[in-house]
């Protein structure tokens, strides 16, 4: 006898309940999709047979023949009765245990050691404990659900709301279906409309071994987690990859061949048991050593690459790793390649002495003639990177990636807690550590990491004689790549080994929060170690001084709270006065930044960051990019574009190490003949005994002399106010422009007249007398050019403003990259030398 199907439920793509007997056709829509009742659930349990069909057959019938014995959809209390996983802690789940015992099912409650004492868990029959220590999060776990399913013989799991993540990730379903076990979620996230059957079309060959995150504990699919940057998707940390995993995660697939294997080892003292300690290293880690290293491509951009192995004698660098390295750089110089090295070492190998340290010099020799060739080498710092090859190869990159939250540093923690006897403050030598305090450029996220070492290595290409075989001027556009010609071959190219294996693979979701990864490592610093709470009480005094109008930042004013000399800025009593005009617009808080202009006009800015010795300075901003499809540097003064961001950035006053970043990055500009453009836009360098300290005029100095002599074009645009030394640092260049409201001068209006007349209200007068605004510097030949900002001040059309600022760089790079380097000397050294 044929009856209805009253233990499914239709309903269309959409979600919408389907009924099948509206038309009188039994016929149901192409694209329906079928739910189960738990009663339908519990007889399919208990078959274990074709016989009664499943959903997925169901669906395309109307009608379906039940069999014989299986009658009865109500609970017995016997042997065989199927036992159904809950994996929820929510408000519904003691309903939803019930249901399952009015089904015929044993109802077997999920739960974890933190809450073991759960009211909902005296409704169920069995208990099944989650094994782990990541509370709540153990629900959306399939190595924990699936080690409790197997503890309690469940033959379905029924996912509530903790657990729905689970529902698509394909190693997780694989490994279910595998071990017979049928996982359900709830249809509309409501378990009393029924239960959707969850399957992949992935079999259980494609699950890897299980894995531990060494930070939270939990276990992952490593298939999943290599889909996942091998990423931990609980607590967000990182594990520690080997090299494999590296060129399967970073490099085209099959691009990578491996140099210099099978080097003999060597036991320079003779080290007891050193010899067989490394034979067992090889038999446990299957590799030869601590580094590999090769050639290989990413996006189709050609680089030699080195792998450090954490694995291996922790990655420590004795004589067979020294020489390897040695190798790479030599081999990437006769064959003019780039070089990347991922660092991950505990240091010096003991066991070999003196002969280990002399690794740290000789590879740094072989560093030397390679930056001599004018090639670029980028170092990636992965946890950990201590000791020796902290103090040799991994900080001698022109540009120091970090991965987020690497231990990072030369002496060990416990031997510098010995020393000073003292706590170390937490977050001490991680990569947000050294990137405040300036040592690294970048941190970078995994999953960020591919693209923009492409980018970094396509901006080297774009100026290297070796990506046309013909030598060229700096800035040249006769070049084989491109910003779009990287961004479409990373979308469109050759992929990465896992790229192309798990594109379609679902992994497990990642739980940490969203938002800017930049924000994130930075808000999550102790508050001892952000820079704005170093100086906060100096950037405090900056904000009310500016918002008396009274600071001057070179001028000698005062910063003391106390001071009685600040007053109120004065209302010009002449109409006509254009400086002073220009003063009060040039100041205008809602005037666009150096990084409003550098988001419009330059495309995939890359920031760079820290001076290498002390500090990231937030006042410089720098970094590489493309303008008008030539490579360039750009290095700019930011204000901030609000209050929080002005403090952060000491109202774009810079310190010393703001300087030396500038000069840092100038330098590395010239080494790999990218013109420079400088954004200016400050009331001048940061006045404080701090920076006295640690030499003010010093790296202003220092910043002229060098800019004098480079080699590369530099372009420079005084965005707002130009004040001072602090502003001619970034000013000694080609060419020099002001927008037309923006001021240039030697002291503040303010200054002038304390000094001059011990008046400070008489700063409206000061700023005619000293010819601050646009046209008056062009008109005394200060500057080259004067640049519209559109038919209103820049900050009420800023797009209009970022427009002509665009136009006016790339005219000017246009001109000057035409130019031989004898040329661009000549050019500027006569440009200052007649005033």
């Amino acid at each position: 006898m044929k009856r209805t199907k009253t233990g499914y439920i239709t309903f269309d793509s959409e979600g919408s309940f389907v009924n099948s007997r509206i038309d009188g056709s039994g016929a149901q829509p192409h694209d329906a999709a079928v739910a189960y009742r738990l009663t339908r659930i519990a007889v399919e349990a208990r078959a274990q047979s074709a016989v009664a069909p499943n959903a997925l057959d169901a669906a395309d019938m109307s009608t379906y023949v039940d069999a014989a014995e299986m009658v009865s959809p109500v609970r017995e209390e016997t042997a065989d009765a199927p036992v159904a996983l809950v994996v929820s802690r929510g408000r519904a789940v003691k309903k939803i245990l019930l249901a399952v015992q009015d089904a015929g099912m044993v109802a077997a409650a999920a739960y974890t050691e933190e809450r073991a004492g759960d009211a909902y868990l005296r409704a169920a029959d069995m208990r099944a404990c989650l094994p782990g220590k990541g509370g709540d999060a153990l629900f959306a776990n399939g190595y924990a659900v699936l080690e409790a399913a197997r503890a309690c013989g469940a033959a379905v799991v029924l996912l509530g709301e903790e657990a729905l993540a689970l529902a698509e990730v394909d190693t997780f379903l694989a490994r279910a279906a595998a071990d017979g076990i049928r996982v359900f979620r709830p249809l509309g996230n409501s378990p009393q409309f029924g239960w959707v059957l969850c399957a992949t079309d992935k079999p259980a060959s494609v699950c890897g071994t299980w894995r531990a995150c060494p930070k939270c504990g939990m276990k992952f699919d490593s298939t999943s987690l290599a889909a996942s940057h091998f990423a931990c998707p609980n607590c967000g940390g990182y594990l520690r990859m080997t090299s494999s995993e590296r060129i399967d995660d970073l490099l085209d697939d099959g691009s990578f061949i491996e140099w210099d294997e099978g080097l003999q080892e060597t036991d320079p003292l003779n080290f007891p048991g050193y010899l067989d300690k490394l034979a067992a290293q090889r038999e446990k880690s299957g590799l030869e050593e601590g580094v590999r290293t090769g050639e290989g491509c990413i996006a189709g951009l050609r680089l030699a690459i080195g792998i450090m192995e954490s694995t291996f004698f922790m990655g420590s660098m004795g004589n067979v790793v020294g020489e390897k390295v040695t190798r790479l750089f030599e081999r990437a110089t006769r064959l003019h390649l780039p070089v990347v090295i991922f660092t991950a070492s505990g240091g010096a190998r003991m066991q070999e002495g003196l002969v280990s340290l002399m690794q740290m010099a000789k590879t740094s020799c072989a560093i030397q003639r390679h930056a001599e060739a004018h090639l670029p080498y980028i170092s990636v710092l992965t946890d950990p990177t201590t000791g020796g090859v902290t103090a040799s190869f991994a900080m001698d990159g022109d540009i120091i990636l970090a991965e987020p939250h690497a231990l990072i540093g030369f002496a060990g923690q416990r031997v510098i807690r010995d020393t000073i006897r003292q706590e170390l403050p937490e977050g001490f030598q991680t990569a947000e550590f050294a990137l405040e305090h300036g040592l690294i450029d970048a941190i970078v996220p995994r999953p960020d990491l591919r693209a923009t070492l492409a980018h970094l290595l396509a901006l080297y290409l774009s100026t290297s004689k070796q990506a046309t075989g013909a030598a060229h001027n700096a800035g040249d556009r006769d070049i084989l790549v491109s910003y779009q010609a990287v961004c479409d071959n990373l979308e469109a190219g050759t992929g990465t080994y896992n790229t192309v294996m798990y594109t379609d693979l679902k992994p497990e979701p990642a739980r940490v929060a969203k938002g800017r990864v930049r924000d994130r490592l930075y808000d999550a610093l102790p508050a001892g170690l952000r820079a704005d709470a170093n100086r906060a009480q100096a950037t405090r005094r900056v904000g009310r001084a500016i918002a008396k109008g009274s600071f001057d930042a070179e001028g000698g004013s005062s910063l003391d709270a106390n001071d009685a000399a600040l007053v109120e800025e004065a209302v010009t009593k002449s109409a006509e006065n254009r400086a002073w005009q220009s003063v009060q617009l040039a100041r205008n808080v809602h005037r666009p930044t150096s990084v409003a202009y550098i988001n419009a006009m330059v495309d995939g800015f890359i920031e760079l960051h820290g001076d290498r010795g002390f500090a990231d300075d937030g006042a410089i901003i720098g970094g590489v990019g493309w303008i008008g499809g030539r490579a360039v540097t750009v290095i700019g003064q930011e204000k901030g574009a609000d209050l929080k961001q002005r403090i952060a950035r000491n109202f774009g006053c810079p310190q010393p190490e703001g300087y030396r970043k500038a000069l840092r990055l100038m330098r590395q500009a010239e080494k790999f003949r990218r013109p420079i453009v400088c954004l200016v836009d400050t009331q001048g360098a940061f006045c404080g005994t701090e920076a006295e300290e640690r030499g003010q005029g010093n790296a202003i100095a220092d910043n002229l002399v060098a800019m004098a002599g480079l080699k590369v074009p530099v372009v420079t645009v005084l965005l707002g106010e130009g004040g001072s030394g602090g502003a001619l640092a970034l000013a000694v260049a080609n060419r020099v422009a002001m927008q037309e409201h923006a001021v240039y001068s030697v002291l503040s209006p303010e200054g002038f007249a304390s000094i001059l007349w011990k008046d400070r209200t008489r700063a409206p007068e000061a700023a005619a007398v000293m010819k601050m605004s646009a046209h008056e510097s062009c008109e005394l030949g200060i500057i080259d050019d004067v640049v519209s900002e559109g038919p209103r001040p820049a900050h009420e059309n800023p797009e209009a403003a970022e427009r002509n600022v665009s136009e006016y760089v790339r005219e000017a790079l246009d001109e000057l990259c035409a130019l031989s380097e004898q040329e661009l000397l000549e050019q500027r050294y006569q440009r200052f030398r007649k005033f």
